[in-house]
């Protein structure tokens, strides 16, 4: 099999995860500004972040069988 482990896919979930709790909190601790460039961070990150939480989510989920 090629590609990344188990334990990697699991280290990725739980980075991607921290990540997007990490940007909810600075979100609501800093608030949603009317600045483009805020919200191109926030879709950038949150893009980022989900992406490869989906991505090593169905990995582990094909990996099981």
């Amino acid at each position: 099999m090629t590609g990344p482990t188990k334990n990697e896919l699991w280290f990725r979930l739980l980075f991607s995860l921290g990540g997007l709790a990490l940007l909810i909190v600075t979100v609501m601790v800093r608030g949603i500004s009317n600045s483009a460039a805020l919200v191109e961070v926030v879709g950038i990150a949150g893009a980022f972040f989900g992406g490869t939480a989906i991505w090593s989510a169905l990995k582990l989920a094909r990996h099981r069988e």
